[in-house]
């Protein structure tokens, strides 16, 4: 059972919200809210270009100047514990999307340090904040949602990837750190009765995205007349999808938090959950990497007679990589009335217009 939340009025604090997925919730949130107030905490590192990051921003400052809503933005770190004390302590808020968090599967085979800092340390600053959010009797936080990832499916052979699915061996330091957050967030959530729900996203992509992802570098690569590696000499399936898909579902769980209930022992149950949000219409990489050219052409990023053998390597599998991920989206849809229906044609169209006109 879900207890429903309704947003309007409310303190909403949103972490990573110079973000991709981040700042189009926020987007979205401004545009159909009657009131209420937005809080955007991001660290602004360079991960992704910061002219971007600033793109991102912008238009959120531009929706914000015609919203009824309250919007405030402030550059900190989830890792500053004073900081997320002074956030919590100053606006408490009662619903928290906690989307900051350091991405990329192969960026954390070198880089340790930045996920364990951001994934683990950040992420349990959150919990213990909304944990605190409750003391002297305060209603505190309603609702929890943070994000994990389809990464944490690891080598999993069984498809689709079901929420109910074993996933105890990770691949990657990303993906391990995502797993940690749910086990830490059920923790949580048992001890303290904090209402939390994981969503665990499937390769997201579209306008204004994350740079190191696929679809963009290779744009990026491309355009300069360079050669991009496709990975396990295009074997690979994977379950992309698109940004309005991901922030229709982070929208919807926000609104129907996990009911509080009462154990025979006396304590909690914990008010738990985690869902997959995937299009669950896995596409092959070599077809992906086709539909992409086609919309770069059609949209002039690219000339029409682009030699695009010439600029191709088809090359092994990399360390942490997986050749499959398929979302099983059927609890989600149960729970939520919502499957994500936008298919990579329309996608990557949207990215390669928004290319053109952001680049070219």
């Amino acid at each position: 059972m879900k207890k429903t939340i309704d947003l309007n009025g409310k303190t909403i604090l949103v972490t990573g919200g110079a973000g991709f997925i981040g700042s189009n919730l926020i987007l979205r949130l401004l545009g159909q809210l009657a009131g209420g107030t937005i809080i955007n905490l991001d660290s602004m590192t360079d991960y992704t270009p910061l002219d971007i990051k600033q793109w991102r921003l912008g238009k959120i400052e531009e929706s914000a100047a015609a919203s009824p809503v309250d919007y405030t933005f402030i550059q900190g770190n989830i890792a500053d514990k004073s900081c997320v004390e002074e956030i919590f302590a100053r606006w408490k808020p009662a619903v928290v999307v906690n989307l900051a968090a350091q991405a990329g599967v192969r960026y954390s085979i070198d880089h340790p340090d930045t996920y364990i800092e951001s994934n683990l340390i950040g992420f349990y600053n959150i919990l213990e904040a909304c944990r605190h959010s409750y003391d002297g009797g305060e209603s505190g936080v309603e609702h929890l949602v943070y994000a994990s990832s389809s990464s944490v499916y690891g080598g999993n052979k069984k498809v689709p990837f079901s929420t109910e699915d074993k996933v105890d061996n990770p691949v990657s330091l990303y993906a391990a750190t995502k797993k940690s957050n749910e086990l830490l967030a059920h923790a949580y959530s048992k001890l303290y009765n904090i209402p939390s729900t994981g969503l665990r996203f499937f390769t997201v992509y579209g306008p204004g995205g994350r740079s190191d992802m696929f679809y963009f570098s290779a744009t990026n690569t491309l355009v300069k007349g360079g050669t991009i590696k496709i990975f396990n000499y295009g074997n690979c399936k994977r379950d992309f999808t698109y940004v309005d898909d991901i922030v229709t579902g982070i929208h919807l769980v926000m609104q129907g938090a996990p009911e509080r209930k009462t154990d025979q022992d006396g304590l909690p149950v914990p008010p738990y959950a985690v869902y997959n949000i995937g299009g669950g219409t896995p596409e092959n990489l070599l077809d992906y990497v086709r539909t992409l050219q086609e919309e770069l052409v059609d949209a002039g990023v690219l000339p029409a007679d682009y030699d695009f053998e010439s600029h191709r390597e088809l090359v092994p599998m990399q360390p942490g990589d997986v050749p499959v991920t398929y979302a099983d989206s059927a609890k989600l849809e149960a729970d939520y009335g919502f499957r994500p229906t936008i298919g990579i044609r329309e996608g990557l169209r949207n990215f390669a217009r928004w290319y053109k006109s952001y680049y070219c």
